[in-house]
């Protein structure tokens, strides 16, 4: 008999920690509402007691499946393959960040190096995003920079392009200086970046990009930020996600080479971009869709039905716990999705 009751204690000590988890985010979002949740989600990413209980139970990697191709390259080539024949473009990112010494830096540069090889070898239409604080960004920036410029030689040599994407507001300036170091000082034109609609400096941030023709992505933020330099409400973040947007579709900026990324779930923000298309006779070619892999589907596959181009973000790796629970922060369906397998499992 003792020897049936151990395991089931093993059992249950092993899943006590996500239980508290999952616990503190039901008494956040009764207690405090969505907004209160989603911080707390955002908390639970970057812990480490939390990474290391939940990533532990089996079912959470059967759930982050969802939305992580795999955790090696050769699922990445798989998933990007199965997009583009679905008439999808793919951005593959390597998941990682924040770094702690130049070792592992320099392990996630040779990573994405091997990633544009096999993009090249797999005939795959698909780009690359990575994160600077995976390439050292925290430890010392010029690190970060130096890795960025190995990138993205690698990736002139196979005429491909890479994006930085952003991260929480203390690291905004810094990715924007490299950024702009790496285009302009070092004529690696092949790279672009992300904004945030979130951040009350991001209008005068694209205004800036529109001036050097730049390659954007433009998204709604998913970090939780402070009301010092991000808007608190939704509703201010999508009317400034709309501004944002026709600033970097209008026609000054499509003259000055402006390629925008319009990422979005959101069906407000899909119909407002489509809207302010054709009432200024922006072809789709001007512009992509951009959403995230496993989230919308079927909104994905109706958008290329409908003529417009589509381009779906793909991470892959080990690193997956911080990226699996921003998305279980930004919509609540994605928590319940978790929660519902969890217990099913």
């Amino acid at each position: 008999m003792s020897d049936l009751v151990e395991p089931q204690r093993e059992k249950s000590r092993s899943v006590l920690p996500t239980l508290t988890a999952l616990g503190v985010g039901g008494f956040l979002l009764w207690r405090n509402g969505e907004r209160w949740m989603r911080h707390g989600l955002i908390y639970l990413s970057h812990a480490a007691w939390a990474r290391d209980a939940i990533s532990a139970v089996p079912v959470a990697w059967a759930v982050a499946s969802r939305f992580v191709a795999g955790e090696a390259v050769q699922a990445a080539m798989s998933a990007s393959k199965a997009l583009n024949d679905q008439g999808m473009s793919v951005t593959l990112d390597f998941l990682g960040e924040s770094v702690a010494d130049a070792t592992q830096a320099r392990a996630a540069r040779d990573e994405i190096a091997r990633l544009l090889d096999e993009i090249a070898a797999a005939g795959v239409n698909a780009n690359v995003s990575l994160k600077l604080t995976q390439l050292g960004m925290q430890i010392e920036p010029q690190m970060a920079e130096e890795n960025l410029r190995y990138l993205l030689e690698r990736a002139r040599q196979h005429g491909n392009r890479i994006r930085i994407d952003m991260e929480d507001s203390p690291w905004t300036d810094t990715t924007l200086q490299i950024y702009r170091s790496v285009r302009d000082s070092a004529g690696l034109d092949n790279t672009g970046v992300v904004i945030q609609s979130y951040l009350y400096r991001s209008e005068a941030d694209v205004a800036r990009l529109i001036q050097e023709g730049a390659w954007v992505r433009l998204c709604k933020g998913a970090y939780a930020e402070p009301a010092a330099v991000a808007f608190p409400k939704k509703v201010d973040t999508d009317a400034n996600y709309v501004r944002l947007m026709q600033m970097l579709l209008s026609e000054e900026a499509r003259e000055r080479g402006v390629y925008a990324g319009i990422a979005t779930h959101d069906d407000n923000m899909i119909n407002a971009t489509i809207a302010y298309a054709q009432d200024n006779n922006i072809p789709p070619t001007a512009f992509e869709f951009q959403m995230l892999y496993g989230i919308r589907r079927e909104r994905q596959l109706a958008l290329v039905r409908q003529g417009y181009q589509m381009r779906v973000y793909v991470p892959y790796g080990t690193a997956w716990y911080p990226y699996f629970m921003r998305r279980l922060a930004e919509r609540p369906a994605n928590l319940w999705f978790f929660v519902s397998n969890f217990f099913r499992g």
